[in-house]
């Protein structure tokens, strides 16, 4: 009697295998992500000058349109390998579009997505809930932040590489974690994500 209450109630097995649905949504998401990245991209120099010139560092709060993919892609299809791949696809079609960083565009995807694997790794990809999204999107702005200090602002003076890091990470915060997670509840609501496991909870369909 107990065994066969236990087997009625237990969640059913959560299964890491890539299926082809799975492929085929993540591979849609990094499309579109790639060209938001490749807009933004056009966007960033006009919007960024004027905030590195006035307040030094604090440019990083615009970098958070290039950190969600791999939030969003995870989020969605809770899988290992889901934001490193949805992320660094998305910067390959950026970069095919044609952005001013070249192949660094390609680095970042990595490096981003590699932010946010490694929190949902943390959590044994079981735990989709918001303040694990929010510790996503920091993963992202963290990685980042240290590639661009590296990279790009090589010798900055502390004051500059702290305030950089941080406006990075908030940005990471809001826009890759706490929207993204929004995103996902939102279509999970109309439908949309009926085959993932993120739209099934949202319908109480678990």
């Amino acid at each position: 009697m107990h065994a066969t209450i236990a087997t009625s109630t237990a969640r059913p097995a959560r299964i890491l295998r890539w299926r082809v649905v799975d492929i085929v949504v993540a591979s849609v998401i990094a499309v579109a992500s790639g060209v938001i990245f490749w807009a933004w991209g056009q966007l960033y120099g006009p919007i960024s000058a004027p905030v590195q010139a006035v307040l030094p560092g604090f440019q990083g709060i615009l970098n958070g349109p290039w950190l969600f993919a791999g939030v969003l892609g995870a989020l969605v299809i809770r899988k290992p390998g889901a934001a490193i791949f949805t992320e660094l696809v998305a910067a390959v079609v950026s970069a095919l579009i044609g952005t001013q960083w070249g192949i660094m565009t390609l680095v970042s995807g990595l490096v981003q997505g590699l932010g946010v694997e490694i929190v949902f790794a943390l959590f044994l990809y079981a735990n989709w809930r918001l303040f694990v999204a929010l510790l996503a999107g920091a993963g992202a702005g963290i990685a980042e932040s240290v590639l661009d200090l590296l990279y790009s602002y090589p010798g900055a003076k502390a004051g500059f590489a702290i305030t950089y890091a941080i406006t990075t990470t908030v940005s990471g915060i809001v826009v890759a974690g706490l929207l993204s997670w929004l995103l996902v509840r939102a279509l999970a609501r109309t439908g949309a994500l009926s085959r993932f496991a993120a739209g099934r909870e949202a319908t109480g369909r678990v």
